[in-house]
């Protein structure tokens, strides 16, 4: 591993840590060490990174703001890259805006709104950053990534990047092409939105982010919703139903203000939220007969 880390420093990727504990980048505090965390400094050096980490064969795997994620205890094997301050970079030209994939998703709504483009702000309470936004079609409140985005420049595994257009990134609920066909990183981003009134706009945000702060527990660490909806059924209707709310394994929790929520009351371990996951998952089939499929990305060694 030395001989990787100097090629790196050589390469001047970026901030480079050994055996880094992921509970540090991830919104639920949970998660054991990375045996190599990457922080790239722009674009530049994240291609670079990926260059030497594919030349040793490494597995890695990027995270953006650590929400949506669930890391082992034992972490995870390999090379973590984490998209933050070296790819925020943002450019508004009348209605198209271009941004990088570690700007921050609730920063990138404000923005926005003030420039009074419209299209943006169910987006406004969304955690995480712009590249897993786009890797997961993130949504709420009727919408989603897939209604605004016009093209995505990605980087793949063997170093080669591509622009790939709203219909080759495959959008469905919750997922695109990056998660299943072509694995790859979102260094770009570019929203075609229109043309609004700043005071509706803003308006609207607001009234998503007072809905979001009164029926989430935002307040514990957490991951964001647990699961997908199976619809036509809510994950978190179901689960309230079930009487699980408040419901708890160690320091694992199913919040008492959203049955999809799982915090971290204190203390929590992956193993704690897993088993509290599968718990659900039983109780919600021998009950009403669904199968529960877990939103939430599970990671690290097993």
């Amino acid at each position: 591993m030395e001989k990787i880390i100097d090629e790196l420093q050589e390469a001047k990727v970026g901030k480079i840590l050994e055996n880094e504990l992921l509970a540090n980048h991830t919104t639920m505090k949970i998660g054991g060490p990375a045996d190599l965390l990457i922080i790239p400094n722009d674009i530049e050096g994240l291609i670079n990174a990926i260059k030497i980490i594919s030349h040793y064969k490494l597995p890695w795997r990027a995270i953006g703001r650590g929400s949506n994620l669930l890391v082992s205890d034992e972490g995870i094997e390999g090379v973590v890259i984490k998209l933050a301050n070296g790819l925020d970079h943002i450019d508004i030209d009348g209605t198209t805006v271009t941004v990088g994939g570690g700007y921050p998703i609730v920063k990138l709504a404000m923005v926005i709104s003030k420039e009074g483009l419209d299209g943006f702000a169910f987006a406004s309470g969304i955690p995480g950053s712009v590249g897993g936004a786009v890797y997961m079609n993130a949504g709420a409140h009727g919408s989603d990534i897939s209604k605004i985005l016009k093209k995505a420049f990605i980087l793949f595994e063997d170093g080669s990047t591509e622009w790939l257009t709203n219909e080759e990134l495959e959008f469905s609920y919750r997922t695109s092409v990056l998660q299943t066909k072509r694995p790859g990183i979102v260094l770009e981003a570019v929203f075609e939105l229109k043309e609004g009134k700043k005071e509706e706009i803003v308006a609207i945000m607001q009234k998503n982010k007072d809905y979001r702060k009164d029926t989430q527990p935002w307040n514990f660490p957490c991951a964001g919703s647990i699961f997908r909806n199976p619809l036509p059924n809510y994950a978190g209707q179901l689960i309230e139903q079930a009487g699980l709310k408040g419901y708890s394994i160690g320091g694992a929790q199913i919040s008492e203000m959203h049955g999809n929520f799982i915090v971290n009351a204190g203390g929590a371990t992956a193993k704690n939220v897993l088993d509290l996951i599968q718990y659900i998952k039983d109780t919600i089939y021998q009950k009403y007969g669904v199968e529960m499929e877990t939103e939430v990305e599970i990671i690290g060694r097993k």
